[in-house]
């Protein structure tokens, strides 16, 4: 049986205003028109806190992506691809101001090991790693002498390994990048280790790899295939991947779920590995036995999401041209794992 939980009304509009060169937006409180919790699975009920709300924190880009979460800082970095903006989110006060403009059309984002900036940039054609001074590192824009497409979306493995997707649509069109040609044969899902600053690609077979991330243990990598977004018919799933013994390859790939609304791009794993994921009406929540357990819904098309908040009980939600949270009765997986 489903039922539809509305979220409770708490409060009405309140609006901010911040000193240049912060944004001035919207944050709207209490209950948001096209907001809930949609309960198809008893298991979904524990990870609510029951008086929960989607709260929108902020409003006023093209297509957000990759928000990604710094616990020191108490901020959060969303990119605005078409805007060609890196934004940051404050904790302590609730304003917006631009992290990083240009950006070279930044799309998804992580930490390393030793909290450091990893980004997939369209423009560029690259991954990049902001280092503590501010000075820009490049990690791949290549493979076998061929420029890349454009990396889309990364995840750090607990040996320090950077992961990331490469499919086309940062050089499709001149909205989310540059017109160009691709170079290299297909899309492909890449490992870069960084002190050797080698690149291999670990996974062939992908239409237009997507969002990814790997299960609490590192023993699969899950990876989105959106085929279906420029290929009549294509995939609209995620798959898992066995990883190998050496923790550097990959091996059995089976598909793990498949979408019933618009296209999975990222996603985030919480402590007990259920899979979070974006999704064409909000967000849905995965068990790990795979059954769809429940749904965030948003108003918007949802692009990605990470964990944070002091608990990392916070699920921050990139959707469309808004940032949303809601706290939730979970804890999302640390970026910073030990080595197994």
């Amino acid at each position: 049986m489903i039922i539809l939980t509305q979220i409770i009304i708490l409060g009405l509009a309140i609006h901010t205003v911040t000193k240049s060169p912060k944004l001035r937006r919207d944050i709207v409180f209490g209950e948001l028109e096209g907001t809930g919790f949609e309960v198809l699975d008893s298991r979904f009920s524990n990870c609510l806190t029951g008086h929960g709300r989607v709260e929108r924190l902020w409003t006023g880009a093209r297509w957000t992506e990759g928000p990604v979460w710094f616990a020191a800082g108490r901020y959060l970095l969303v990119s605005d691809i078409p805007n060609n903006r890196l934004l940051r989110w404050d904790e302590t006060d609730g304003s917006v101001s631009e992290f990083r403009s240009p950006s070279n059309c930044s799309n998804g984002n992580t930490l390393d090991l030793q909290g450091r900036l990893i980004t997939c940039e369209h423009m560029s054609r690259c991954v990049t790693r902001t280092e503590h001074d501010g000075s820009i590192t490049i990690i791949a824009d290549e493979y076998l002498g061929r420029r890349l497409n454009s990396p889309n979306d990364v995840v750090v493995k607990s040996d320090g390994s950077i992961w990331f997707t490469d499919p086309t649509y940062g050089i499709l069109s001149d909205y989310e990048g540059i017109r160009s040609e691709s170079e290299q044969k297909g899309c492909y899902v890449y490992r870069v280790d960084p002190s050797l600053k080698e690149i291999t690609a670990v996974a062939t077979d992908f239409m237009k790899p997507n969002g990814l991330a790997f299960n609490c243990d590192e023993t699969a990598l899950f990876i989105s295939d959106t085929g279906l977004s420029h290929q009549p018919n294509g995939p609209k799933h995620i798959r898992k991947i066995t990883v190998g013994k050496d923790g550097k390859t990959l091996g059995k790939s089976s598909i793990f779920v498949d979408c019933n609304s618009g296209l999975f791009d990222g996603f985030r794993f919480d402590s007990e590995d259920r899979l979070w994921t974006s999704a064409g009406d909000g967000v849905h929540c995965f068990d790990p036995d795979g059954t769809l357990i429940g749904k965030i819904h948003i108003p918007e098309m949802v692009a990605n999401v990470c964990f944070g908040g002091k608990r990392l009980n916070r699920l921050f939600i990139a959707g469309t041209t808004s940032l949303y949270s809601v706290y939730l009765a979970v804890n999302g997986q640390s970026l910073f794992k030990k080595t197994i």
